[in-house]
């Protein structure tokens, strides 16, 4: 017997089986044949919520998006009113692009989509933006924590991709992910307390 789904929960539950087809074999495993069978749908009912595999891909970046976007909230608010832990940050970003959304974003990214979206680390920004200012004697701009943002998110998101390769090409060891991850949160933690 066919379960009825309001379409909202019926997307849900399609993006959530297809971001665990991501992350156990990358872009090739999600497949709407695949994504159906794992939830009990028909290839035709997730088409029917979705359209093309190339649009389900899509949907499912920008679902990768949404929960980062949440797991960056949970770690701001964690954070409170005390010290921002750039390891964590830097941690909640690196994990979700090694679930499989790296290769995912370079996949659509060959294939022609390009994201209109923007903002997604803005509150990250505002977070640090406001820690620098109250606890440096001389905080970087804004701008300078923008730019270490955004180099930051642009090295976590290609690390599973990419990051044994390009260590190897400057002599270090491929497995150094764990010293170049806390390279990265050591990075963020000078940029915050500005020069000096």
């Amino acid at each position: 017997m066919r379960v009825r789904r309001k379409p909202d929960e019926a997307k849900r539950i399609i993006l959530e089986a297809a971001s665990e087809l991501l992350t156990a074999g990358g872009p090739p495993a999600v497949q709407v044949r695949a994504v159906a069978a794992r939830i009990g749908m028909t290839d035709a009912a997730v088409n029917h919520h979705f359209g093309t595999r190339e649009q389900l891909l899509e949907a499912l970046l920008r679902y990768g998006g949404a929960k980062l976007k949440a797991e960056l909230h949970t770690v701001l608010s964690a954070w409170g009113e005390g010290p921002v832990d750039p390891a964590e940050l830097v941690r909640t970003l690196f994990a979700l692009y090694d679930r499989g959304y790296a290769a995912l974003a370079l996949a659509l990214h060959q294939s022609g989509w390009r994201d209109s979206g923007s903002g997604m680390l803005e509150e990250v920004v505002d977070r640090l933006h406001a820690q620098a200012r109250q606890h440096s004697a001389t905080p970087p701009s804004r701008e300078t924590i923008r730019l270490t943002v955004a180099a930051l998110h642009q090295a976590v998101a290609m690390e599973p991709l990419f990051g044994g390769e390009f260590r190897r090409s400057a002599g270090l060891e491929a497995r150094a992910r764990e010293r170049t991850l806390d390279w990265w949160a050591d990075l963020l933690r000078t940029t915050i307390t500005g020069p000096g």
